[in-house]
């Protein structure tokens, strides 16, 4: 029997992932002395290296008495693709003359992993040590990856204009991935040149060239294109809904999900995750759990044992405040993230349950997961709903003492809110002025007007007012809420000051909404709407309500009366 034929039934079992035969195999090829043969011992390697036996692979690879460069190579892309870098790097070190296949499995399995900097290194690496070497598409391609990773746009052109130097530009997989690269570092204008200059292009490319104008926010763009498109498949609808669900435009990602079922288009698990997204932010309960149930119809596709889905799912019905659902959907996953247990913690204490949040980080604790920076702000906004300065104080200590988290703007923000909330306002200012670019915190300044507001401090209230005025001159809302401190004081002619000053400015109050989801339609309501289709039956409805709160003893405040144009303004 020749080489050959043991080389077709290695073959098999790779395509197999057949181990069992493999080891036979093996046995043979030692009892017949065929292991010497380098040739059979690099298909070994391949062989355990395809079906996961790492260890197996490197003893072929160690037992061969006359390794070529293939064996080399196959043994380093194998340590690579395991993410096992300090081996390859070993092994690359040791190889007597690494070519060009060398260095590109180490640089692409460095990319795959999120290992990008350390990727584009070892192409440095590579250019100092080997300058004979002229690099192929294949580490084009790698190279342009870890770029997009690290949106580095400076470097996507440095290793765009060698690629072109080398000849390397007109091959549509290379035009794909430079265009994909060029849309993650927001570099959408480039993308399109290159784009319109492709003799061909494919799916990949009208993708990628979508997902591009979504990345720079050029929605109509995007949605012009995905139109011209001839072929469309899951990745393309995906694109445009994870472009207007990121963008705040969410009933449009939710429509454009009906058209692609409507289609035939099977949804990925990055589709259900972005429509859910859109639910979340919208607050429809109705919409997000039809979704739900669509995911558990399709069971057999294993989406409901998706993390990322489960994790989307939770998040949504904990921003739609139902909670008992988040929990439920916590409690039956078998393998939770640290976004799961930041979903559930952040979600009770969004909803006003702040004790609940406190218990789940305590479970998370204990099973040994680590919070992060989100764990926290969640932890404090519990605090902070739940009025429990004493334990928020504990926790931001807790923060850098127990886990080495340096507490951030954002933590201080929310812990000079708590404080405020509960009138103790000088230990709020002191824990600002203790912040590193504290007192340029819009946040924590935001905080400190909204405390004096509730207890009515009006030096400070007048100081925070003038330092966010200076920090945000075109927020209205600092205007509108430093004018109803004044208003409430009974300090009118202050507060016309502010009002007049906000119309020089040309300024406008945003006008308060509410919504409600009816048959999975949004219905929002205006402050002083009077042109809805339905004003009549909605005043009706609103007189109703507030003759049954006079009847269940309910007294208004009538300690401030405003004028006609105060209470527009």
């Amino acid at each position: 029997m020749n080489s050959e034929y043991y080389s077709s039934l290695i073959s098999k079992c790779i395509t197999t992932r057949h181990l069992k035969l493999g080891h036979l195999l093996h046995s043979h090829f030692i009892k017949t002395a065929l292991t010497f043969s380098t040739f059979l011992a690099n298909r070994l390697i391949e062989f355990y290296s395809k079906c996961e036996s790492i260890q197996s692979a490197y003893k072929v690879f160690h037992d061969i008495p006359i390794k070529n460069t293939h064996s080399w190579n196959i043994i380093i892309s194998a340590y690579a693709r395991f993410g096992l870098f300090d081996e390859a790097h070993h092994l690359l070190d040791k190889m007597p003359e690494p070519n060009l296949v060398s260095y590109t499995s180490l640089i692409s399995g460095l990319g795959h992993h999120g290992f990008c900097k350390e990727s584009l290194n070892v192409f440095k690496s590579m250019l100092k040590q080997c300058s004979n070497l002229i690099f192929n598409g294949f580490t084009v391609v790698s190279l342009v990856g870890s770029c997009a990773r690290l949106c580095a746009p400076e470097l996507l052109r440095q290793v765009h204009g060698a690629a072109v130097i080398m000849g390397l530009n007109s091959n549509i997989i290379i035009d794909n991935a430079l265009l994909d690269a060029y849309g993650k570092c927001n570099e959408a204008n480039v993308s399109f040149s290159i784009f319109s200059r492709m003799p061909e292009r494919d799916v990949v490319s009208w993708t990628s060239m979508v997902a591009a104008y979504a990345q720079a926010s050029r929605l109509e763009d995007a949605y012009r294109l995905f139109c011209q498109m001839q072929e469309k498949n899951t990745v393309s609808w995906t694109a445009l809904i994870a472009g207007f669900a990121q963008n705040g435009r969410g009933n449009e990602a939710l429509h454009l999900f009906e058209q692609m079922m409507e289609e035939g288009i099977p949804p990925s698990a990055f589709t259900f995750t972005c429509v859910l997204s859109a639910c979340a932010n919208l607050a429809l309960i109705a919409r997000g759990k039809q979704i739900h149930g669509y995911i558990i119809r399709s069971t057999s596709r294993n989406y409901f044992c998706n993390i990322f889905i489960l994790n989307a799912l939770i998040d949504m019905y904990c921003k739609c405040g139902e909670m008992r659902s988040a929990t439920m959907l916590f409690e039956g996953m078998h393998e939770k993230d640290i976004v799961s247990w930041n979903s559930l913690i952040t979600g009770f204490a969004q909803n006003g349950h702040g004790e609940e949040s406190l218990v789940v980080f305590e479970r998370m604790i204990e099973t040994g997961i680590k919070p992060n920076h989100v764990t926290f702000l969640g932890l404090l906004s519990a605090c902070c709903h739940t009025g429990l300065v004493s334990e928020g104080l504990r926790i931001l200590d807790l923060m850098e003492k127990d886990y080495g988290l340096r507490p951030r703007s954002d933590h201080y923000a929310i812990m000079i809110d708590l404080l405020g909330r509960n009138n103790r306002l000088e230990e709020a200012m002191c824990l600002m002025k203790r912040v590193s670019k504290g007192s340029d915190h819009v946040g924590m300044w935001g905080a400190v007007l909204g405390a004096c507001r509730i207890h009515g401090n009006m030096d400070l209230a007048r100081k925070s007012a003038e330092v966010l005025l200076e920090l945000e001159p075109g927020n209205s809302g600092r205007y509108v809420m430093l004018y109803n401190i004044y208003a409430a004081a009974g300090r009118w002619d202050e507060a016309r000051q502010v009002r007049r000053l906000m119309m020089e400015k040309d300024l406008r109050k945003e006008a308060a909404c509410s919504w409600i989801e009816v048959r999975n339609t949004r219905y929002q309501f205006f402050a002083t709407e009077r042109f809805h289709c339905r004003i009549k039956e909605i005043y009706e409805m609103i007189h109703n309500m507030v003759d049954h709160l006079y009847d269940s003893g309910y007294l208004p405040c009538h300690s401030t009366f405003l004028s006609e144009e105060d209470q527009v303004f």
